[in-house]
């Protein structure tokens, strides 16, 4: 069979319904058609051509049929020609108006563009001649003004000559500069003239201001400042006025002084004289600088805007240095402060050898000292926080602020000098919380109808009051300081003196001296421990106010976490209480447990394998429960009145603890019957009812193993105790452990061995 020829891309498609490979009408095919010798395959390519042929002539018969729809849009399509045409000629002359109005319109715009030029030139020359106007009335009136003394008017004057010179002067240049002469001379003339007007009215106001100064005439000060600035003296006005602000101060600054350095002397020459007031004097030189920073702000605004404020604040606080560090030294001199710490050195280096021997400064005296460095101190952090304030307003309204405007108050001379009263404030403020502590301790003593002893009543007030005190400073450095105080005092000489009251020997004689509870001793020994108990409340409560009152003081996150960190060793010092205080019960309880043991040893000759007479006979005279009891109300019940509600119970459960093991091993010893399990039940129960009714405390918890022993004893038989333990045991926790079940069901002498090794627990 011969190879078709290949497809060439002019050859027609092939018709619908004909393939496309089978039929290449191109220059090839005939040759191709002649070289053919299979009859079956020219059959085939003949029913292909015929195939072909009849879709091409189906594909005809399509595109006639449409010939008549094309021929009615051909004829539309001459129809609308004939109305572009129309359309065309339109548009051709509206785009011939188009262009002569918009010419038109550019000829009305620089006509109207030439009138404004025209009109804006009409206008600046008005302008100017009202400004030459203007200066010549502003050169007359400044003189006028000048003579009549009017001098707010002849600076107003100054100012608007000045202000029209700087508005105009490009126009005075050009004229200068284009050689007019008579306009250049009247130019010039007027400003020379207008100059030397300004001069002599610099001159006047600055005698005046001066003068006024001098006069302390107040009112005139502020008339003739407010004067600079028309003048374009901003700057030399803002130093002058607060040059002024600063000598107002400093006078009345010195005569408060020579009123404190007149009483220091008549009191050094022994005579009457009222004591020195150096907190008022210190209180009143920031109230003068805070007033003039406060009531001339208006002005020093206007003066040089919100650097004015600034400005005014450093050079205030200049003067504030040099005269509050000069009334500082003048006070730690006066109540010889250098001179008390080393007298309170020498006194605690001695007391390191001979306890008592060595009497310090007097501690009423240190109070007052105190409370008047607490009242410099809080005044002086006020003062500061004021004046940060004003320095932190004019920074936000835009003022410029220098490293040394920001830290003008904190390393400045003033607060050095309150740094070193604040050292001198922590050594006294020391001494004075130990000394108070000691004496609180020395003359402590019973107070009628209270629990406690006199001394933790008033160690607690003293170490209240001064660490209150050395938070109200606001310096943290001392807050410190006087934390850490308490937290000596407490770990060591208050603690002492609560173990020495606890410390008894022989407590168990002295207390049951003749086999009765001695009521002096009960008494001094509840106090004791109540002095304890009622110290470690105070503790947690004394470290909770304190923590609250320091997040009210301090803001910075870091002083904060100081402050807690140190607070969070009182922590430690209730705990340390606690086991003070677990000591001394310990102590007591065992003074107690010897009345209680004999009659737990009398328990062991007890017999429990009972008959329903011996049954009966125990319920109503039981052989050992009452005595007990008896005997624990006459050693311990009568201790609650004089113990805290916490002690009591605390006792309570010791003896509790001492009775419920005591009588596990002496029960464990035993044999029992049902009856006697029976009775078991019946014991625990009176002693669960008594004690629960001796302690607020729950007391079921303590007999939990001996109430379940009774249970398992006084089963019917062995399988029973399947019903109570494991899945069965419902709320009951079970405290014995499976092999201490099987010991406890192998006392009853009815119960088989081999029965309870069965068991499955």
């Amino acid at each position: 069979m011969a190879v078709p020829a290949p497809q060439d891309p002019t050859w027609p498609a092939a018709a619908p319904g004909v393939l496309p490979s089978a039929l290449h009408f191109g220059p090839g095919m005939l040759e191709h058609i002649r070289n053919l010798t299979d009859v079956g395959e020219m059959t085939r390519l003949l029913h292909e051509s015929i195939a072909y042929q009849r879709g091409i002539d189906n594909e005809l018969e399509a595109l006639l049929s449409q010939r008549h729809e094309l021929e009615k849009k051909l004829n539309g399509l001459y129809k609308s020609a004939e109305v572009l045409e129309l359309v065309k000629a339109d548009s051709d002359q509206m785009l011939s108006s188009v262009r002569s109005t918009c010419d038109l319109a550019d000829r009305v715009s620089s006509k109207v563009r030439e009138l404004d030029l025209a009109q804006s030139r009409v206008q600046a020359t008005l302008g100017r001649i009202d400004a030459i106007v203007d200066r010549a009335n502003c050169i007359d009136g400044a003189k006028r003004a000048l003579e009549s003394e009017d001098y707010e008017a002849a600076a107003k004057y100054v100012e608007t000559f000045l202000h029209l010179d700087a508005e105009y002067s490009d126009t005075i240049a050009a004229r200068e500069a284009s050689g007019e002469e008579g306009r250049k001379e009247t130019a010039s003339e007027q400003r020379r003239q207008l100059l030397e007007s300004k001069q002599n009215l610099e001159s006047v106001i600055r005698k005046k201001f001066s003068a006024a100064v001098e006069q302390r005439d107040h009112p005139g000060v502020l008339r003739f400042v407010k004067l600079f600035r028309p003048l374009g003296l901003e700057d030399e006005g803002l130093q002058l006025y607060v040059n002024y602000l600063r000598k107002v101060i400093s006078l009345r600054a010195g005569d408060r002084f020579e009123v404190l350095v007149e009483a220091i002397e008549q009191i050094h020459a022994g005579k009457s004289a009222p004591e020195p007031d150096f907190v008022g004097s210190i209180n009143e030189l920031f109230k003068d600088i805070a007033v003039a920073v406060q009531e001339n702000e208006e002005i020093l605004r206007t003066l040089s805007g919100e650097d004015g404020i600034v400005y005014a604040i450093k050079e205030l606080q200049a003067e504030c240095d040099s005269r509050g560090t000069l009334l500082l030294k003048r006070y730690m001199d006066f109540r010889r402060l250098g001179r008390i710490e080393k007298e309170i050195a020498s006194h605690n280096n001695v007391n390191l050898i001979t306890v008592g021997v060595s009497e310090g400064p007097d501690p009423r005296q240190i109070e007052n000292f105190l409370e008047e460095m607490l009242s410099i101190s809080q005044s002086s952090e006020d003062y500061m926080q004021f004046m940060m304030t004003k320095i932190r307003e004019a920074e936000t309204a835009g003022a410029q602020l220098s490293p040394r405007a920001a830290n003008v108050f904190r390393n400045g001379a003033y607060n050095r000098s309150v740094q070193d009263l604040t050292v001198h404030y922590i050594v006294l403020e020391e001494y004075f919380m130990g000394e108070n502590v000691r004496k609180a301790i020395r003359i402590d003593e019973f107070v009628p109808d209270a629990l406690t002893s006199s001394m933790v009543d008033d160690v607690f007030y003293v170490l209240q009051s001064c660490s209150r005190r050395a938070i109200s400073t606001a310096n943290v450095q001392s807050v410190l300081a006087a934390l850490n105080s308490v937290i000596n005092l407490l770990n060591n000489e208050f603690k002492e003196a609560l173990h020495r009251k606890i410390r008894e020997p022989n407590l168990g004689a002295k207390l049951f001296s003749g086999g009765v509870g001695i009521a002096k001793v009960g008494t001094e020994v509840a106090t004791s421990l109540n002095n304890v108990d009622i110290s470690s409340e105070y503790v947690l409560k004394l470290r909770h106010e304190l923590e609250e009152h320091c997040s009210e003081t301090f803001s910075a996150p870091a002083d904060r976490d100081k402050v807690k960190s140190c607070l969070a060793e009182l922590g430690e010092t209730n705990n340390i209480f606690r086991q003070l205080l677990n000591a001394g019960l310990e102590q007591l309880s065992n003074s107690v447990t010897p009345r209680l043991r004999i009659i737990l040893d009398s328990v062991g000759v007890i017999s429990y394998e009972l008959t329903e007479a011996q049954y009966a006979e125990n319920e109503v005279n039981n052989p050992w429960v009452q005595k007990l009891l008896h005997t624990v109300d006459t050693s311990a019940a009568w201790l609650q009145s004089v113990m805290t509600t916490n002690i009591y119970d605390s006792f309570v459960h010791l003896i509790i603890d001492f009775i419920v093991k005591r009588l596990e091993v002496i029960m464990m010893q035993k044999h029992f019957n049902q009856l006697g399990g029976l009775q078991l039940d019946r014991d625990a129960r009176a002693l669960v009812g008594h004690f629960s009714a001796m302690t607020q405390r729950t007391v079921r918890d303590k007999f939990a193993r001996l109430t379940q022993m009774a249970t398992i004893l006084n089963l019917e038989k062995v399988s029973e105790i399947l019903d109570y333990w494991g899945e069965n045991s419902g709320p009951m926790t079970w405290r014995l452990t499976p092999a201490e079940v099987r010991r406890i069901l192998s006392l009853r002498v009815d119960f088989k061995s081999e029965t309870i090794q069965s068991l499955r627990l």
